[in-house]
């Protein structure tokens, strides 16, 4: 693969600094399903370029691709819009797709790894839609008591951040686990750091909105079809993350 070749794919599987496209492009966007779009859009197209251009990469780019999630990681743990959090969370969950792709995994096998970590971002873009229409923005720490406020809502919005986390049973969970198994020694330890920080921003997101004192305004919880809808996709995903998967279980 030529550096050009592998600067254009890193626009899409990404890699600092070329990851800051992906987000000013998200942060830019503000349309949900438009978002949404992106999410499960943006690592498909570096899949596809890679399988035009070829799949020879060189071995020291996992160094870079692991880096890349790691400092996004950490940025995750410092904001407070989650607009920017989700964008965060996509860039380092799609830049280690790099370490199967260089341990030689099926091109079925990466666009299931992409869908996993992209969907579960998804739900939670739709969830943050929806305290965007109640509150007029969605930042952690501007509100509290969500538990108590939208308890049908936050519940949703707790199952989604632990699909986030890549917590059992769902897909990101396998992925991740695959991708320590099957790395070296120190990548490993990366990869389990990453998936560490990963835990501590989705912790911090959800103290942020659902713990606290409920506020005085009353808002108006999500319907019962609306969580029955999110909690068809997250049972989705769990049989996706078990079926596909269960070789590790």
């Amino acid at each position: 693969m030529s550096q050009l070749s592998l600067l254009v794919v890193g626009l899409f599987l990404p890699l600092f600094p070329l990851s800051m496209v992906f987000n000013r492009v998200f942060s830019r966007v503000r349309q949900p399903l438009l978002r949404g779009g992106l999410l499960l859009a943006w690592p498909h197209l570096g899949l596809l370029l890679l399988s035009v251009l070829g799949t020879e990469v060189p071995a020291w780019l996992v160094v870079w691709a692991l880096a890349t999630a790691a400092f996004y990681a950490l940025r995750a743990l410092a904001v407070r819009e989650a607009g920017i959090w989700i964008g965060f969370m996509a860039t380092s969950a799609w830049a280690l797709l790099w370490v199967p792709l260089l341990a030689g995994a099926d091109d079925f096998t990466l666009r299931y790894d992409a869908l996993g970590f992209s969907v579960p971002l998804l739900l939670l873009g739709l969830l943050m839609a929806e305290l965007e229409r109640r509150f007029g923005a969605a930042y952690t720490g501007l509100y509290g008591g969500l538990g108590r406020m939208m308890p049908r809502f936050a519940g949703v919005l707790v199952t989604v951040v632990l699909a986030v986390m890549a917590t059992p049973l769902f897909p990101g969970f396998f992925t991740l686990l695959t991708m320590i198994v099957t790395a070296s020694p120190g990548a490993a330890v990366a990869l389990a750091g990453v998936w560490l920080l990963w835990s501590w921003a989705g912790a911090r997101l959800l103290q942020g909105l659902i713990v606290g004192p409920a506020g005085a305004e009353t808002v108006p919880d999500i319907g019962l079809a609306a969580t029955w809808g999110y909690a068809a996709a997250l049972a989705g995903l769990v049989i996706c993350g078990v079926s596909l998967t269960g070789g590790l279980l």
